[in-house]
């Protein structure tokens, strides 16, 4: 019997449409998600339009909708809810990650416990 594993990141509905609405727009293979050193909290989420996924990337399907997580973001993503949001002033995805011991008053840094990419 083959075993079924849960994937690291879940996509609401509202992030399943933004992504399929880009890779649509842009006739991308998916968005690329990752982490890099930056902002006032030391760390920063990327995500990008890509046209093919790296070998590494670890590939999450939803419907139409693919992201691929880059190597060095997986540990620091798991369990975590993308979302996406539209509000007066703004609008984006969201990263609701239960991994963040520390975010900045923008929301755009955050921090990890004890990691170091």
């Amino acid at each position: 019997m083959v075993e079924k594993v849960k994937n690291p990141v879940v996509l609401t509905p509202l992030a399943i449409e933004q992504i399929k609405k880009l890779m649509k727009k842009n006739d991308d293979y998916g968005l690329q998600i990752g982490i890099k050193k930056g902002g006032c909290a030391g760390m920063e989420y990327t995500m990008k339009s890509v046209k093919f996924a790296d070998p590494n990337d670890l590939v999450i399907e939803d419907g139409e909708a693919r992201i691929m997580i880059a190597p060095m973001a997986q540990m620091f993503l798991f369990g975590t809810e993308i979302d996406y949001k539209i509000d007066l002033l703004e609008s984006g995805f969201k990263f609701n990650n239960p991994n963040v011991t520390e975010a900045c008053g923008c929301g755009e840094s955050i921090k990890f416990e004890d990691m170091t990419v």
